[in-house]
């Protein structure tokens, strides 16, 4: 199975004291998941001093879409696509880096909404990404039917699964990798095994080794 890189995401900013809340109850995260943009209510959006933050502790960003709460249409899928890569230009992410777009259970999707999110990324250089739950909602069989028209989505994509939830804990106690993953081929790179960290406002994920250089 090779080694697994231990990280996490959050919603708020990654500051000195979020890093050392981090860092002093949990352990050193190899990558930081973090929305693009602004979320209002919610969480403000990445930024290059944030970047450069993180990469001089030796941290790779893990670039997050969530500008949109429901995935439906190939035209909302282009639209929602020319704004994450307006964002990753903006900071200067390069090619080949994944953009997960954040799919919650709750959302409406449809697989031609995955079918624009996969292809118009691939065209744009990047490599696109779906946060999501293949057990509870609509993204597994969305997924599955735009995968089964295309076969370069499954190819091509990478899964963050949010199943099963196992809890949170220290890095050396993280469980072994074992995402739940829809009924169809695809690359579960990444797990989101624990959400809501009670000493730090986080959630902790495992991920592939080769998910290394998806990352910047």
């Amino acid at each position: 199975m090779g080694r697994k890189l231990w990280g996490i995401d959050s919603a708020r900013k990654a500051d000195q004291d979020l890093y050392n809340c981090v860092k002093k109850y949990y352990g050193s995260p190899k990558f930081w998941g973090r929305y693009l943009a602004d979320v209002p209510g919610v969480s403000r959006g990445l930024s290059k001093l944030e970047i450069s933050f993180l990469h001089s502790r030796n941290i790779k960003v893990m670039p997050i879409c969530t500008v949109f709460d429901q995935a439906v249409s190939y035209e909302k899928g282009t639209i929602a696509v020319r704004n994450a890569v307006f964002h990753a230009k903006r900071l200067e992410i390069p090619e080949g880096t994944a953009i997960f777009a954040n799919i919650e259970h709750f959302f409406t999707v449809e697989g031609e909404w995955i079918a624009a999110w996969a292809e118009m990324l691939l065209e744009s250089g990047y490599r696109p990404g779906f946060y999501h739950d293949p057990l509870k909602g609509d993204f597994g069989d969305a997924y599955c039917k735009a995968a089964g028209k295309n076969s370069k989505i499954a190819a091509q994509s990478i899964l963050w699964s949010s199943r099963p939830e196992a809890g949170t804990g220290k890095a050396y106690e993280a469980p072994d990798y074992n995402p739940a993953t829809t009924l169809c081929k695809g690359n579960t790179w990444v797990w989101q095994y624990g959400r809501e960290a009670k000493q730090c406002s986080i959630n902790m994920n495992l991920a592939e080794d080769k998910m290394l250089k998806f990352l910047y």
